[in-house]
């Protein structure tokens, strides 16, 4: 892993107050030597200590919000949860994947690994380790950002929790994402990994499997599918918390109860009706549409399992 070595802070836009409470909300940009990090840091300008969360995202390029426009994912999810905590004495800190801000991509399009999104975590901690207004630091990773966050602790992280995060490496995910939908697709997925893990790239990519397999995607996924999370969670010593909803279509129960089997410090909240978007959901056509909208509730028992674990420690 790279080492990082400057940290920028500028703070975009003096704090304002929403009328109705007293949480403070600062844009901020960190800086991952030339990667821009825009992100929002909010909290209860009130308390005079309290602990912060930091939320790493999941796969693709979710926004500091957890909606990514290219893909018409407008769930706002993260932000939802931004406020729920903020109402409950939490400081939360959520950032735009380095992939959303367009000015980034020519500075790592042809160089992208794994490990620069451990780094980019890496770059929020330091910069709130010394942070006088926050007396704990919390790691949430959703989905790819468990895994990511798991890398990143560190002695600056008091707790650690993980939301809808594989058990598995990618290649074994996506491999079984596909033979549910086709099984020939499936197998050729196999064999495409296969020949990245031999020769780091694709020779020849089934056109149906491009978005996957591009060639600006190989060098990404050659680094990514050295990981296992449930041998990695077995290091962990952080305090843990390890929640998947029962509504999950992308990442089942079963991958948090994995996790939870390999980790010697670590709880465990199965949320009923809860979906990957962290929405509480009814209904299979619900789960779909509640990527697309915000008006779809976040899970209550989520934030109460949340709260409950945070002031707990």
């Amino acid at each position: 892993m790279r080492k990082y070595t400057k940290i920028l802070l500028y703070l975009l836009s003096t704090a304002f107050v929403f009328s109705q409470t007293n949480i403070t909300s600062e844009d901020l940009l960190l800086y991952n030597e030339n990667i821009q990090l825009p992100g929002t840091l909010s909290y209860d300008k009130d308390q005079t200590q309290q602990p912060l969360a930091i939320f790493v995202q999941g796969s693709g390029n979710p926004d500091r919000n957890g909606n990514q426009l290219g893909f018409g994912v407008k769930a706002n999810y993260i932000k939802q949860l931004r406020d729920k905590l903020n109402a409950n004495g939490i400081g939360f800190y959520s950032y735009d994947k380095r992939n959303v801000t367009k000015s980034n991509i020519p500075l790592f399009i042809d160089d992208f690994s794994f490990e620069m999104l451990v780094e980019d975590v890496q770059i929020a901690l330091s910069h709130f380790k010394s942070d006088q207004r926050f007396d704990e630091i919390i790691l949430i990773g959703h989905s790819q950002g468990s895994l990511v966050a798991m890398l990143a602790i560190d002695e600056n992280v008091d707790q650690y929790i993980s939301i809808a995060g594989p058990a598995e490496p990618i290649d074994q995910t996506i491999i079984r994402q596909l033979n549910a939908q086709n099984p020939e697709f499936g197998k050729i997925a196999e064999q495409h990994f296969q020949e990245l893990k031999e020769t780091d790239s694709i020779a020849n990519v089934n056109p149906f499997l491009v978005s996957i397999f591009s060639r600006v995607n190989q060098g990404f996924l050659v680094s990514y599918i050295q990981y296992n999370p449930s041998d990695a969670i077995k290091q962990v010593r952080t305090p843990t918390l390890i929640i998947n909803g029962d509504k999950d279509l992308q990442v089942g129960a079963s991958e948090a109860e994995k996790l939870h089997q390999n980790c010697s410090v670590s709880e465990l909240k199965i949320i009923k009706n809860m979906n990957h978007v962290l929405k509480t959901i009814e209904s299979d056509t619900d789960n779909q549409a509640s990527y697309y909208s915000e008006e779809y509730p976040l899970s209550e028992d989520l934030v109460t399992t949340l709260v409950n674990f945070i002031k707990s420690k």
